[in-house]
């Protein structure tokens, strides 16, 4: 870190820019990409069945179409911070929206199978990009004094735009009679479900030229007087811009380029913090908690539930998404991360395990008895808000606060992508598991929820109130 010798402080720790506004506006134009992040994650939920049933596929195939935009997400999120320093983090955005526009426009219009894979795995590098880009530009353009609530923006946008594609697949799925094939402005009913991304998409796409380039970025390709332009703009002309400018330049010049060679060292091939951080991401996913987006349509109506209902619960275990989310938001900064997240776990084990128990009984009419009917939506309800309170958040906060400095770039970027791989795992794996043992799936699911309890009480320590310098 710099020190105070090398840059005269700036008194931007403390500024309040006149039109907080116009920051804010800024803020969350770069969370849109957040908010297609999460739109483009989910509506594929509105499609699962109707794919099955158009392509003639198993459960197999049909998994690996839904699972194989995780593979694109990850290319796009190893390539985008390196395609953000060379072009820019306005061009980067703009690059992603292009490719959700094509995305959803070719994933809309599909001649068979392996091109609606294809576009499949287009839009999973698009919200790759969008997973990176957006967080690191908010940081980046956002005053001191709003950085962490203006961050939560991208958060936000993400539970935001995984409810708005329910609500629209529901809306389109009325439209079209109930039937997912059904037709509807000469596309079957979940063709219109996918293509309906290209309105967001052009809206973030548009949006992108209404922001300024990041400082950080203008200052590295010696664009000094559009930095100053810029940092006047969000963070108000009384902050010292020479000296800020300076702080900025001291900052980059003494940052160290974590390298994977870094994270090497101890027992078992990485340090132990990086194993914690993998494990934190290992144990958010294996929950199961991508199910709850990717099937839940399909889920509720393989017990029965009729298709326009199945999507009107996806909707409101979205919006139940949402709450926790803001629940997180208020109490993590409070109580801390570690509790929150045991506090989740407990509460996904009820959930989980409720769901488990509810699934275990035989199909009456090919649907579940009343009582365990309700218990299975009550349950799957309590399981997300647990989820979405705890984990949802935490794991974010924690991945970003708990390496030592020295590694942290390295570490964040394979902790993350162990979530990406471990996001595929059980995408790829629920339909075949679902076919063999719904119940037993939801165990496995329970006993993982089990598991991170001893786990963060082991191995994860607190990082509530420290400064990232006290991370050793």
């Amino acid at each position: 870190m710099t020190s105070t010798a090398q840059a005269p402080q700036s008194g931007a720790r403390g500024a309040h820019p006149e039109h907080l506004s116009h920051v804010i506006f800024i803020a969350a134009a770069a969370a849109m990409g957040g908010f297609l992040f999460g739109y483009d994650s989910s509506v594929i939920n509105g499609a699962v069945e109707a794919i099955r049933d158009r392509y003639d596929i198993g459960s197999a195939a049909l998994a690996q179409v839904v699972a194989i935009a995780l593979i694109g997400s990850a290319i796009g999120a190893a390539t985008a911070g390196r395609i953000a320093d060379r072009i820019g983090r306005i061009r980067c955005m703009q690059i992603a929206a292009v490719l959700f526009t094509i995305s959803a426009v070719g994933s809309a219009l599909p001649f068979a199978l392996w091109d609606l894979a294809f576009w499949r795995i287009v839009g999973g590098f698009a919200i790759g990009m969008a997973s990176v880009i957006g967080p690191a530009y908010i940081a980046e353009v956002a005053p001191a004094a709003y950085r962490g609530r203006l961050g939560s923006f991208q958060q936000a946008a993400i539970v935001v735009g995984i409810a708005v594609s329910q609500l629209v697949n529901w809306g389109i799925l009325n439209a079209a009679g109930g039937d997912q094939r059904g037709k509807l402005m000469g596309l079957e009913a979940w063709q219109v479900m996918l293509g309906v991304m290209v309105i967001p998409a052009i809206l973030y796409g548009l949006l992108s030229f209404a922001i300024p380039e990041s400082p950080r970025f203008l200052i590295s390709v010696g664009r000094v007087e559009r930095a100053r332009e810029v940092l006047a703009e969000v963070e108000g002309k009384n902050v010292d811009l020479d000296a800020r400018v300076d702080e900025i330049k001291s900052h980059m010049q003494s940052e160290h380029k974590s390298t994977f060679k870094d994270l090497l060292g101890g027992t078992f091939f990485f340090k132990p913090i990086v194993w914690i951080g993998i494990g934190l991401s290992v144990f958010q996913q294996f929950v199961g908690i991508n199910v709850a987006f990717y099937y839940s349509s399909t889920l509720w109506q393989s017990v029965g539930v009729d298709p326009t209902d199945s999507f009107l619960y996806s909707f409101t275990t979205s919006i139940i998404n949402i709450v926790g989310t803001i629940i997180a938001m208020i109490f993590v900064d409070r109580i801390g991360r570690r509790p929150l997240a045991i506090i989740g776990s407990v509460g996904m084990v009820i959930g989980l395990a409720l769901e488990a128990w509810a699934f275990s009984y035989d199909l009456v009419d090919g649907k579940l008895p009343a009582t365990q009917g309700w218990v299975a939506l009550v349950a799957a309800h309590v399981f997300v808000l647990f989820f979405a309170l705890s984990w949802g958040v935490v794991v974010w906060v924690m991945l970003g606060e708990m390496f030592p400095n020295r590694i942290r770039a390295a570490a964040l970027g394979v902790a993350a992508s162990a979530q990406w791989i471990a996001n595929w795992a059980i995408t790829a794996s629920f339909p075949s598991l679902a076919d063999w043992n719904l119940s037993v799936t939801y165990m496995i699911y329970t006993i993982f929820a089990a598991l991170s309890i001893p786990f963060v009480l082991k191995f994860v320590k607190e990082t509530k109130g420290k400064a990232l310098e006290e991370m050793g």
